[in-house]
């Protein structure tokens, strides 16, 4: 199994162990892992977007983590153009600000809060009144992807849901199913999918599962980067990046602007600073105990002892330096004496 593969492998498992109830993600089938199918529930309120569930794919390089994959949406959404490729900075049109650490789960995090976003003239973005917007909505949770079914995680195909398994299930129908999935594993699901909070130890799970993955995605990136010699590294390493995304998860707000954020602050974390120690020790020598401050002080004397003990040692050099001048004067003196 390639780096890649065992990346993408460890991510699903991560998404089984620590469900997100605002989407659902998995391989449009067990034999291909780059090939993913997402149904994702809109933006909170007031957002136009906020009734609506939304279905779209996801096609991952092979060369994954180290380049990103790429988005585009199947449910009409007056957002994002219907089937086509979009250009966001978590996609693979921007290259220059992926980073490695992130995941699937980190994209579509972000892809949630861009919705809200302007278009702004990008590849695949749409200029559509609010109404339009809200009515694509509604008719959005009825939508039905015919290439998925609407499978949810681990069922295969023929075992699609809907009427007699044939048309298979709804948008809304498969974040209901996903919400059932959600709260069988502790996590609390609001009347859209929010979640709300989560039990004490499941909470330390996911956090410790989330280090986890990253922390393994660093050693996947590493094996990729010995498999290509020349592939090239999208970004700064770091998880603890991510999450991090850090938390490798967390993008809300202004999407655009905490990717580029996350970015910069990575890259100043990573660059060594020798002017900010120096502060830091003045601004601690007060806090020093009358203890520390006589330890620290205790080597003082010593040093005044060498420089006694050396100090009488100063005048007979000089003498001695003065004696080889004035022989050296005479022998010059009596040269020209013999030679007249």
């Amino acid at each position: 199994m390639t780096p890649s593969l065992r990346r993408l492998t460890r991510e699903q498992a991560d998404l089984l162990k620590n469900p997100d109830p605002t989407f659902h993600a998995a391989p449009i089938s067990a034999s291909n892992l780059y090939d993913w199918h997402f149904t994702l529930q809109g933006p909170p309120a007031p957002s136009p977007y906020s009734d609506g569930i939304y279905h779209g794919r996801i096609v991952l390089p092979p060369t994954y983590p180290l380049r990103p994959p790429s988005f585009r949406f199947l449910t009409p959404s007056g957002r994002f153009e219907v089937n086509r490729e979009i250009c966001l900075s978590i996609s693979g049109h921007h290259e220059e600000t992926w980073q490695p650490a992130w995941g699937i789960r980190t994209a579509l995090i972000a892809l949630r809060s861009f919705m809200d976003g302007d278009a702004r003239g990008q590849v695949g973005g749409l200029d559509v009144g609010e109404e339009v917007r809200r009515r694509y909505a509604a008719a959005s949770r009825g939508w039905r992807c015919e290439g998925c079914m609407g499978r949810l995680f681990g069922e295969e195909e023929g075992e699609e849901g809907g009427v007699e398994g044939v048309e298979g299930r709804t948008n809304a129908e498969v974040l209901e199913g996903w919400w059932e999935f959600c709260r069988e594993r502790g996590v609390s699901v609001s009347e859209f999918g929010d979640e709300e909070d989560k039990k004490g130890e499941g909470d330390g799970e996911e956090r410790q599962e989330g280090g986890d993955l990253r922390a393994e995605g660093e050693g996947d990136n590493a094996d990729l980067g010995k498999e290509e010699e020349q592939g090239e590294r999208k970004g700064d390493q770091e998880p603890s990046t991510i999450g991090s995304l850090k938390s490798d998860t967390a993008v809300s707000g202004r999407g655009d602007a905490q990717i580029h954020t996350t970015t910069w602050t990575t890259a100043a974390a990573s660059t060594p600073s020798t002017t900010t120690t120096q502060p830091t020790a003045v601004q601690q020598q007060p806090d020093h105990t009358p203890q520390q401050r006589q330890m620290l002080l205790q080597p003082q004397p010593q040093t005044h002892q060498q420089q006694q003990q050396i100090s009488p040692d100063t005048p007979w050099l000089d003498r001695a330096i003065v004696g080889v001048i004035v022989a050296l004067v005479v022998m010059i003196l009596r040269r020209l004496a013999r030679d007249e």
